[in-house]
Order: C-alpha cells, then structure tokens, then sequence
C-alpha cells in the first residue's frame, strides 16, 4: 500500500494545501494509506479530512514516518534545520534554480539518502506542468497590484509602510473589495490605471489579465506581452508607460534584464511592480532592482529612487494564498492524477523524470562532495 502523509505548512500566512479533503477521499478510495498532520494555518478544518476517513496526526509527525512514506507539502521545510532527510518528499523546494540555500536544501536530502520530487518539476509528456498554481498567482498578483495602486493615489503623502494583507474566503469576495477600493482611487486620480502584464499568454499571465478585466480595467489599458514582445530583449522602456507593471514569465534560462534602476530614477508612470515569478534571489532575475521578497504582513518594498513618483514592489512568493481555498483544490485536482501514479512509480514517466532530475542536480553541484 501506498502511503502519504500530508505535512502541516509553517511558512507564515500559508493557508494553502498540498492535499485537499475531496482528493483525499479519492486516493482512500483507490487505496492509498493517507495520513493528514493537524493544522490551524490551513484553509482546510481537519474536520473535513477525518469526515472523508484520512486519520490525523500532530503537526511534526512526518519526521517519524516510516521511511518509505512520501511526504507532500507545498512550501519550503521548518526553518533551522539541517537533519538529514531519509523520506521521499513531494514539495515546492526551490532549489533547481540555484536560489539562495540550494546546496544547504540538496544537501540534506543527499546525507539521508532521501529524494526530492519537486512539484514544479513534474512534467507531462509535452513539457507541460502537470499542476501549476500559475493561474492563481497571477490573479491574486493583478489584485495586489490595483490595491498597492490605489492605496497611492488615496494617500496624501508617501507611504513608507503598506497595510498587512489577508487572505480572502473565495473570488467574489476578492474581487468585490478590490474593485471598490479601486473606483475611489479612480475618483480621486481622475484616471483608470494602466497594467502591464509579462507573459501574458502564460498560465499566469492569463489569471493577471482575467483580475484586470473583472477590476473593470478596459481591455485598451491592458499592455498584453509575451515571446514577441520581448523578443528584442530588454531593457523595455515600454513598461514605464503602464502604471502597474506584472511580471508574470517563468524563468528557465538567463535573460537580458527588463528595466533597471536607472530606469526608474528617470521619468516614469510606473509606480506599481509585482513581481509574480519572485526570482528575487535568482542570479539571473530580470528585475534586479530589488533582493528580497515581501511577505503578506509587510506586502511592499518601497524604491528609494530620484524620482519624487513612488515606485512600489510586491514580491509576495506564495500569492496564490490569497485565495487558498479555491487555489488548492484547483492545483490538487491538477496534480491527483499524477498522485495516483504513485502506485507503479518506476513505471510512471512523470515520477521517473522527477527523480532523474534531482539526481542530475545533487551531481551537477560546483563539488557535491563537499555536500
């Protein structure tokens, strides 16, 4: 029998999860022994796992699984922590892209002969992810950004300190109070906000431009970019035009950057960027005028820049949780069919090809030895 243990999240503010009741069930009902940690942070109640038959354990179980378990979460592990990992985890780990602590996160997973199935890694037969919370990210993004822009154009000075976000209880909720505290922003400018949207035609970019529609921002006040648009290569001084600018391209290779700083200290109606793809500690990220990513409680990097205009960053790594509800089951139905795969793994492409992908990244470090 195939075992899963689903781990409680601790990234703050994370109320999003791996494994949702109504896919829990499923795997029961294929036979899957699947266990659920207690958690107060997710959006899920563990009422709604033991009504579907999964048994719960306290958070921290995972840790004395047996080895052969596959533990699935979704962001990264328990902060100060260096112990070896013996279990076969299925999570976002942000580590292939050589992110900051890449060799501190492989390593672990090397000295305990553990492995590591990354979720944004795992690939159809067409390169395709198999399950992305790209659509999300971009929806939830777009939304950020109207709000960070209309919390500008309502301020009567600079602000040096945005108000903490919270999670919303479902899309209409959302959208409804966004859009209200845009039409008085709107009132107040005299004008409808520009958006920008990178990568557009992407999953991602597509939930930012449906979030720009539904605020009510006219279709002519959406700049939609993709391949053709940057194909030129950066810098763009195009995005200085839109008010709002969302990065919402993944990044696979290295590539020129898409403005820079000296570009903001010039003149400008960019005041608002949200950087979806939150390669902050990417070597290769194209926005490189910031380092670090903002969080749900302090949303905002505020540019210090020479021009009076603010210029406002939003690199929110875990978007998608402004909507955990509804962006969970959406990923989890995505991935199930990959799940229940797990029953005839060495025979699954999918689960196959994420393993090889680690391995060659375990050995491809600059001197793995050292690990």
């Amino acid at each position: 029998m195939v075992s899963i243990l689903l781990r409680a999240e601790t990234k703050k503010n994370e109320q999003r999860a791996a494994l949702t009741p109504q896919y829990a069930k499923v795997l029961l009902d294929n036979g899957f022994d699947v266990t659920i940690e207690r958690s107060e942070a997710s959006i899920f109640d563990d009422s709604e796992y033991e009504k579907v038959g999964c048994k719960l354990v306290p958070a921290g179980s995972w840790r004395n699984a047996p080895k052969e378990t596959y533990i699935i979460g979704l962001k990264e592990l328990p902060e100060n922590d260096n112990s070896p990992l013996i279990h076969q985890h299925i999570m976002f780990a942000h580590c292939f892209k050589q992110q900051a602590g890449w060799k501190d996160v492989l390593g672990r997973f090397k000295r305990g002969n553990g492995t590591l199935l990354d979720l944004e890694f795992l690939q159809d037969k067409n390169g395709r992810r198999v399950a992305a919370f790209g659509y999300f990210a971009g929806f939830s993004g777009c939304a950020v950004g109207a709000l960070t822009w209309a919390l500008q154009q309502v301020s009567d000075k600079p602000i040096q300190k945005y108000p903490r976000i919270n999670p919303y209880p479902n899309q209409d909720a959302l959208v409804k109070d966004i859009k209200t505290k845009l039409q008085v922003a709107i009132k107040k400018a005299g004008r409808v906000p520009k958006v920008m949207v990178m990568g557009a035609l992407g999953r991602c970019g597509t939930g930012a431009c449906d979030m720009a529609k539904l605020l009510g921002i006219p279709e002519s006040n959406i700049m939609r970019w993709d391949r053709n648009e940057t194909a030129r290569g950066g810098p763009f001084k195009e995005i200085l035009e839109a008010d709002i600018f969302v990065n919402c391209i993944y990044l696979s290779k290295p590539i020129p950057p898409f403005l820079t700083k000296e570009m903001l200290d010039g003149e400008r109606n960019l005041s608002v960027i949200v950087d979806v793809s939150c390669d902050a500690t990417n070597p290769h990220n194209p926005i490189p005028v910031y380092n670090y990513c903002t969080t749900f409680d302090d949303p905002c990097i505020v540019l210090k820049t020479k021009n009076s205009k603010p210029c406002d960053i939003i690199s929110i790594d875990h978007l998608p949780t402004l909507l955990p509800r509804e962006a969970s089951e959406q990923f989890v139905h995505d991935l199930l069919p990959s799940l229940l795969q797990l029953k005839s793994r060495e025979e699954a492409r999918v689960w196959t090809d994420a393993e090889k992908l680690y391995i060659h990244k375990v050995y491809s470090m600059g001197n793995a030895s050292k690990l």
